[in-house]
């Protein structure tokens, strides 16, 4: 019998007060993987609903900034659209803009998908340097601290979107995955890849995600048409951040405690 899935969920009224939870979140994992094991490796998605998060992170006037051991951090994005890293559509430009050209992180530090490439090329490209910061040997996978995560209304996640072929690759860290809903290329991490993160979460705002959200954790299982119930970590934990209006089809939890959800599957 599959292990059950653990789901703690949080809603809160307003983005504001979503982002300002899950930066609260991001940073307590990360102080605790750089105070266990001297290093944090995070991995992040793009699109505009983390954006607010990071311009917190990376505010002055906020209390974020001082907490987090940013000599400590090594950064890595989930995903990206195959675009230069100046166009609007980039992953690494909205981050860039939001957090890293206001944060002490060196270029070391920083691990880009270079979209510019040709798709298989910059998979490739990524997965190398993966292979070679986490010092990995042979088939061995990296197990990032934390990875957040995106749901779209098709319940899609990362780049791995519905009926696509890359949800069927369980061998590589990183690939090109064709989307021809969008007729585009992305290059994404891997959904074995994820699963091994110590910490995933989802942030997710707005009504359009109602219905993937309510199909992704309280329907049948069907990955070919939600991907994101692929995402089931080794630690049997995801934590959710939401908005009153994307959770508007799961059970209301009690003020400020999370809802809590049991999945087996």
């Amino acid at each position: 019998m599959a292990e059950k899935l653990e789901v703690l969920y949080y809603v809160d009224d307003n983005a504001e007060a979503v982002s300002r939870r899950a930066a609260e979140h991001l940073i307590d994992q990360i102080v605790a993987a750089a105070g266990a094991r001297g290093k944090a490796r995070i991995a992040i998605s793009g699109g505009n609903t983390p954006k607010h998060m990071f311009e917190l992170l990376g505010d002055t006037s906020a209390p974020y900034r001082s907490q987090i051991p940013w000599g400590k951090l090594e950064l890595y994005w989930v995903d990206e659209r195959c675009v230069a890293p100046d166009q609007p559509d980039s992953n690494y430009r909205m981050t860039r803009e939001a957090l890293l050209d206001k944060v002490p992180l060196s270029k070391t530090q920083i691990f880009r998908i270079l979209g510019e490439l040709d798709p298989e090329e910059a998979s490739a490209k990524y997965e190398f340097d993966i292979r070679q910061s986490f010092r990995l040997e042979g088939a061995e996978m990296p197990r990032f601290d934390v990875i957040e995560l995106g749901m779209g209304p098709d319940g899609h996640t990362a780049s791995l979107f519905p009926h696509t072929a890359g949800l069927h690759e369980t061998m590589r860290i990183a690939i090109a995955n064709h989307v021809a809903q969008k007729d585009a290329w992305r290059v994404t991490l891997t959904w074995p890849v994820i699963n091994r993160a110590q910490d995933v979460f989802f942030l997710i705002e707005g009504a359009d995600k109602v219905d993937a959200l309510e199909h992704v954790f309280l329907g049948p299982y069907d990955p070919e048409s939600f991907p994101s119930q692929l995402i089931r970590p080794g630690s049997r934990r995801i934590t959710l951040f939401l908005d009153s209006a994307a959770a508007a089809a799961l059970p209301r939890p009690a003020p400020n405690q999370p809802g809590r959800l049991e999945i087996a599957r």
